[in-house]
């Protein structure tokens, strides 16, 4: 399996333990911007993935996948999963129940944006299910 260093402009960064307990297997977060937008460098390692969670804001907020490196997995609450490859832009509007993470045989990496908005936070919410993940591009 090729190291996501290999397929991406971006460094993984550290082990994202500040997080850790948002999600299944191990992540990697690289923080390349705190000013004006904040976005993230998110590395995730094969079948890794992150809890649902919303993106809360009383208006605008919301937040923005795209995707550099390696194959993974967007879902939204009640639609299908969205296979994701380099190059998919995701759009995430405030108040979405969503999850995403790496497809099973792929490391897989995104720059998430937060969008700017009033009062916005992030609700984590229960885990992908090991059960629902494994049905995925079945």
């Amino acid at each position: 399996m090729t190291d996501i260093n290999e397929l991406s402009v971006f460094s993984a960064g550290d082990k994202n333990e500040a997080f850790a307990q948002y999600f299944i297997g191990q992540s990697y977060l690289n923080m390349l911007s705190t000013e004006q937008v904040v976005i993230g460098n998110v590395t995730f390692e094969p079948k890794s993935r992150n809890n649902w969670h919303i993106h809360h804001a009383e208006k605008g907020g919301g937040q923005m996948l795209l995707v550099t490196a390696g194959k993974g997995w967007y879902q939204a609450w009640g639609k299908p999963a969205r296979e994701l490859k380099p190059g998919d832009v995701v759009h995430i509007p405030a108040g979405v129940k969503h999850w995403h993470g790496a497809a099973a045989d792929s490391w897989f990496q995104h720059l998430a944006i937060e969008v700017p908005g009033e009062s916005t936070q992030t609700e984590w919410c229960e885990p992908m299910s090991d059960d629902e993940y494994e049905k995925l591009g079945k």
